[in-house]
């Protein structure tokens, strides 16, 4: 059984589920106050975990600090843009530009962690990666008018800001890697990367500059929508992740968890009621493709 590839889909499908859910406090609060709510809510609820388990004993010294950089790279800066990104491009298109984390990622696993992957492995993350390509790309037909297809502001800086989330999120990933190896409760780890997120961000929101304050109030609607979209990306799927990072390879776990976009599209019809086009069921038939040949290899 596949335990941590396995892992790793489940971490994309938690943030197929949020990518829909967030669209709405997102757009509310925007990015910065959104992202800042949530992840002080989960960093509270996982150290609850922590200290009732006892699993923060876990931790020394040679684990916290790479493990707070990579929470402050992959969490508080990916994060923030890819929730910028998803406020200005949609969730479909933010999708593409996060599913680059992948390649990335396996680029510098190779060159960082000396990473070795066999061909049939590439092969299958080569597969993954185009029909994720081919879903975004193609995912949407003339007649969709729906608001989430809409780009607000200039193309190129929701495009800059998505390829910097993807950024962020690969090397958060490559310098957690060595510590979950060391077999680290994956709750303790997501509780450092989160809380160092959530701290970064109340004292950026404490600047004097109008864009990092919250655009709408606080509602009760919107604060458990919030929570919940925390439950479900950072509670569970970052945690999936770093449990995948603990026994797979970066380059395929980056890879498989880089599926949300194609897991997003049959979630977006009922949402939406707006059927995706050919092209995105034929980019999610190469990412099934090239999942059974990274489980094979």
């Amino acid at each position: 059984m596949p335990i941590h590839e396995l892992a790793a889909l489940g971490a994309a499908t938690c943030w197929a589920l949020t990518g829909i859910i967030s669209a709405g406090p997102a757009g509310h609060l925007g990015a910065p106050a959104f992202n800042r709510l949530r992840q002080i809510f989960v960093t509270a609820m996982l150290a609850l975990y922590v200290l009732a388990t006892g699993a923060w004993r876990e931790l020394d010294a040679a684990n916290v600090l790479p493990l707070l950089l990579s929470g402050f790279i992959g969490i508080f800066i990916g994060d923030t843009l890819l929730f910028a990104t998803l406020n200005r491009v949609g969730p479909r298109r933010s999708g593409i530009l996060f599913a680059l984390n992948a390649p990335i990622a396996a680029i510098l696993g190779w060159l960082l962690l000396g990473e070795t992957l066999t061909m049939k492995a590439l092969a299958g993350m080569a597969l993954v990666v185009a029909g994720v390509l081919l879903a975004i790309l193609f995912g949407k037909r003339r007649a969709q008018l729906h608001q989430w297809e809409t780009v607000k502001g200039p193309l190129w800086i929701g495009v800059a800001l998505g390829l910097g989330a993807a950024t962020g999120q690969a090397i958060g990933s490559i310098i957690a890697r060595p510590v979950m190896e060391t077999g680290i409760d994956p709750f303790v780890a997501s509780m450092l990367r989160v809380g160092i997120a959530a701290a970064c961000l109340s004292v950026m929101i404490q600047l004097p500059i109008p864009a990092l304050k919250p655009k709408g109030p606080l509602t009760w609607k919107v604060a458990v929508m919030t929570a919940l979209t925390g439950i479900l990306a950072l509670a569970i799927g970052m945690t999936l992740l770093l449990f995948a990072l603990s026994g797979g390879k970066v380059g395929i776990v980056s890879t498989l968890s880089a599926t949300s976009p194609v897991i997003i599209l049959p979630l977006l019809w009922l949402r939406t009621g707006e059927r995706p086009a050919a092209g995105a069921w034929a980019g999610a038939a190469l990412v099934v493709a090239g999942m059974g040949l990274i489980f094979m290899a």
